[in-house]
């Protein structure tokens, strides 16, 4: 054989290899001089928002590329991971989120038309937030036991609330209605904010609220704490009995904070951003700060962060199953 047609298919292989193969942005990562974007599904000024912009700070000098993070709320938390899932998968957009965003909202929001697995890259888990069941203190019961004799003896005047059909709060409501076998009417808004002012002003009586959230509303005394939906106790709330010490089964479900990109990451990409990350977390101003936001702190890398999402969205599978949810 002569040597031009070995070339010749040698050239074919290499040309076909590179049809192939996925892009890979590794070698350029970062690019000198250009941001990275941090983006974030809420309006600025909440919690996640904070915990944010610390990451942004210290992560800048760091990677020596300014981080810069980009507000993008509506649909919660859609927008955001919808214009995410779409970003080339260089490095340079990527978003802290909850994992509810992904693990939870495609299963429960038509609007939500993204995959946690096809659609997004986990690279590193940075916090952990226990959603937290907030009572009105004119609803008189202590304990979910005492939750169901009221809603019992008072059929349909119990309400919840959440940011709309479909979120974390409405799930939760209704898995806990169906647990105590009382009937809770369900007050959706669009706006957080609304939410709070309602809540404390007593015209709606229970909340799935977020760590942060549940801390603030405590400090207006208008409310009481009874428990948290979460894998275990939390260290923010160690008094706090989980849903399943309350005798409430099922809603074992545990929320990831961290980092996610676009599918298709570079590992080295993803390796540095990862370890960038927990260099981060370990700085103690950083954790006094994330912990003050309403989180506790919990570094895993793209792994274990990739594992813990799975396992979330098998639960929320298990939940919305075990209470007939359907898609609206």
């Amino acid at each position: 054989m002569s040597d031009l047609v070995i070339d010749r298919r040698r050239l074919l292989l290499a040309l076909a290899g590179t049809a192939l193969a996925r892009p890979s942005f590794a070698a350029d990562f970062p690019v000198e001089g250009r941001p990275i974007s941090l983006t974030v599904g809420y309006p600025a000024g909440g919690g996640t928002d904070m915990q944010a912009r610390l990451l942004a700070r210290f992560l800048s000098p760091s990677l020596g590329v300014p981080v810069v993070v980009v507000n993008r709320p509506g649909a919660g938390t859609i927008l955001a991971a919808t214009e995410v899932a779409r970003a080339v998968p260089d490095g340079h957009t990527l978003m802290y989120t909850p994992s509810s965003t992904i693990a939870q909202l495609p299963h429960t929001v038509r609007a939500a038309r993204y995959d946690a697995f096809r659609d997004f890259t986990p690279v590193a888990q940075c916090a952990l937030g226990p959603t937290v069941l907030v009572l009105h203190n004119s609803i008189p019961a202590t304990n979910t036991r005492e939750l169901a004799a009221y809603g019992k003896a008072h059929p349909g005047q119990l309400n919840y609330v959440s940011q709309g059909m479909g979120t974390a709060a409405h799930i939760f409501g209704q898995m806990l209605a169906r647990q105590l076998q009382i009937d809770m009417v369900h007050v959706p808004y669009k706006g957080a904010n609304d939410v709070a002012k309602d809540f404390i002003t007593g015209r709606v009586h229970l909340q799935f609220a977020s760590s942060s959230g549940a801390v603030a509303l405590a400090k207006t005394g208008k409310v009481r704490l009874l428990g948290v939906v979460a894998l275990k106790r939390s260290a923010l709330f160690p008094d706090l009995p989980t849903m399943a010490e309350m005798g409430v089964q099922g809603m074992d479900i545990g929320t990831e904070l961290g980092l996610i990109g676009p599918a298709g990451m570079a590992p080295s990409t993803v390796a540095r951003l990862a370890e960038a990350t927990r260099g981060v977390m370990a700085l103690p101003n950083v954790r006094e700060d994330f912990v003050n936001s309403g989180v506790e702190v919990q570094w895993l890398n793209a792994a274990d962060f990739a594992r813990d999402i799975r396992e979330t969205d098998g639960r929320w599978k298990t939940m919305l199953a075990a209470i007939d949810f359907k898609m609206e």
